[in-house]
């Protein structure tokens, strides 16, 4: 008589179809900033539009939760093939638009791929628990290596068509990819879904009575938003303050997208062998010279080691802030509702858009500067989380 497979063997493959979820998510989540130049708001100079750009990504974002409510009866195949398919029907309609066309347009497609994108993290993180109540850091660590896998290709594949093809042709071929996600979760029998505690409203708003929970929420708001302000502002910030071509700036986000991803490779290497407060703290300067450099520099040169700079300083904050929720708060989950600690987390995705009010009002040099105060916050915020836990243990 034949034995049954562990548990773990029978959900291998569709875990690897689930993680390989973020990947799509990653190119997702950099679409806007990959294609402001090539919808030439580097020439128009409409920072304010921009803005409501990823204030409709982030509206759509924050419906998906309704969405994956209503098909909680279902298998976690139906959340995911109707975000893959949201997400393609937004990219065609955006590639039918044809050129000239009123920007607010616009809006109505990136709200709809907002909807997809918050609807597929949703999906991919509940088919992944298992794996991350196994091992959380592992798979927080491969989860963060394909969304930013996903951000590398996204880049790098506009940049490399930005002058061969019409937007419409990248975008169309973009689409694709979403499309191919829909066949792949529409034939995959997903595992039942793992049940998830999550804090009622009431105790989630009782979060905002501990210290710790506050600074931590804080922190997550601030580097959140200085890492998509940079995704998603620095290649108009470059084109306009260098001169330097849109397929050029491209490839410096591209540069950034890769130094995160590297950064949090070597960062996971090194841990072993050196302190965690001392990694973060040799992480914020990092940043902290790196967005100092952007704001000043003049040639190429300075553009690229800043880049390097920032995207490596960033890499280690958020996977070692997550990890010391994770110890604190044992109700934490990445992916679902954790009360405050969600609420920081859609309040970073504001960053993006307020940079459009400020660089309209006072210059694109606003898109390093907002970056650089909020990377100072987060290095007062990270003294103030050690003396809480002094004071604690005292």
């Amino acid at each position: 008589m034949a034995t049954a497979a562990p548990p773990t063997l029978l959900q291998a493959g569709t875990a690897r179809k689930a993680l390989a979820g973020f990947f799509l998510s990653g190119l997702l989540f950099s679409f806007l900033g990959v294609m402001l130049p090539a919808w030439e708001h580097h020439i128009t100079g409409d920072f304010v539009t921009v803005g409501y750009y990823f204030l409709a990504m982030n509206l759509g974002m924050l419906t998906a939760p309704l969405l994956a409510r209503a098909l909680r009866r279902w298998t976690l195949s139906a959340p995911l093939s109707l975000a893959c398919g949201l997400a393609c029907l937004a990219l065609v309609y955006l590639a039918l638009l044809p050129p000239g066309t009123n920007p607010w347009w616009r809006t109505a497609g990136i709200f709809v791929m907002g909807c997809g994108t918050g609807l597929l993290n949703i999906g991919i993180f509940r088919a992944i628990t298992p794996l991350y109540r196994h091992d959380a850091a592992a798979t927080v660590n491969l989860a963060g290596a394909a969304l930013g896998a996903g951000c590398v290709v996204m880049t790098v594949l506009v940049a490399g068509t930005f002058y061969a093809y019409s937007v419409m042709s990248i975008l169309i071929f973009v689409a694709l990819l979403p499309g191919l996600f829909l066949v792949m979760y529409a034939t995959t029998r997903f595992p039942a879904a793992t049940p998830v505690q999550e804090p009622t409203m009431r105790q989630a708003f009782a979060d905002f009575r501990s210290l710790a929970a506050v600074l931590f929420a804080l922190l997550l708001f601030v580097q959140f938003g200085n890492e998509w302000a940079i995704a998603g502002w620095l290649p108009l910030f470059l084109i306009q303050r260098l001169g330097i071509s849109p397929e050029s700036a491209l490839m410096l986000l591209a540069a950034y997208w890769l130094a995160l991803l590297v950064g949090r490779v070597v960062a996971i290497a090194v841990l072993p062998s050196i302190s965690r407060g001392k990694l973060l703290m040799g992480s914020i300067l990092a940043a902290l010279f790196g967005c100092s450099m952007l704001l000043a520099t003049n040639n190429m040169f300075g553009a690229v080691t800043g880049v390097l700079l920032v995207g490596g300083g960033f890499a280690s904050v958020y996977p070692l802030v997550v990890g010391k929720i994770g110890s604190r708060f044992p109700y934490y989950h990445p992916g679902f509702f954790n009360g405050i600690f969600s609420f920081a987390l859609t309040g970073g995705l504001l960053a993006p858009w307020s940079l459009g009010y400020f660089t309209d009002r006072w210059g694109i040099g606003v898109a390093m500067l907002l970056p650089l105060l909020g990377t100072v916050m987060v290095f007062m915020l990270l003294v103030l989380i050690w003396a809480e836990a002094k004071f604690r243990e005292a």
